[in-house]
């Protein structure tokens, strides 16, 4: 049994979302972010950081914090959605941490700027606007030819896609990038993707792009 601390936030439903394919059973602990409740001293003991999501494993005792990791760790406990052949797991390691330094920090400044805070910075929303169309054309250049990022889909499709759900956020247009929005489509119609996408609570539909941009 894993114990998962999370909330409706890309970083939570890549966890989510992997716990639901690896078929783990879980016990969902919400840690209601715009309540600060991510500062409390029993959710700190588990995530100094003060970030969600985080687990424990209560099979080994091992706790963690940081989704990267996360998604590693039940890669390697399970032996799922990561590689055996160096060269495909090297690429899945690859592009998880491209998600981790660039596609989900960047993306992240996108929706502070652009969605929580607009007209209050225009450098900075120029900027992040320009780095979000930028990220989003690395996506969908690497996607041509392939239905996953590195090879079958795998934990780095996790850790993309719940950032490529905020697209309305970070003003992008799917359509504009037809290889990602392809891609997004595939992932969407994953049941577990649609159930973990609901952790730790029903937020209505997952976002789905308009037509392609012509």
């Amino acid at each position: 049994m894993i114990d998962l601390y999370t909330w409706t936030t890309p970083n939570g439903r890549k966890v989510s979302i992997a716990l639901e394919e690896m078929e783990l059973p879980y016990e969902v602990h919400p840690v209601d972010i715009g309540n600060e409740e991510q500062f409390r001293p029993e959710f700190l003991a588990i995530s100094p950081n003060n970030k969600i999501p985080a687990i424990v494993d209560r099979d080994t005792g091992i706790s963690l914090m940081e989704s990267g990791a996360i998604l590693l760790y039940l890669a390697e406990k399970t032996g799922r959605f990561m590689p055996a052949d160096p060269a495909l797991r090297w690429q899945v390691m690859e592009w998880l941490m491209w998600q981790m330094g660039g596609f989900g920090p960047m993306l992240g400044q996108t929706h502070h700027f652009l969605h929580y805070n607009r007209g209050k910075a225009p450098y900075a929303e120029e900027r992040y606007a320009k780095e979000a169309v930028r990220l989003y054309q690395v996506l969908d250049t690497r996607l041509t030819g392939r239905d996953y990022v590195a090879g079958d889909y795998s934990i780095a499709d996790m850790a993309i896609w719940p950032w490529a759900a905020r697209f309305e956020w970070q003003g992008i247009e799917l359509g504009r990038f037809p290889r990602v929005r392809d891609w997004y489509l595939r992932i969407v119609e994953r049941p577990a993707v649609q159930k973990g996408y609901q952790v730790p609570k029903n937020v209505g539909a997952i976002p789905m792009p308009a037509a392609l941009a012509v």
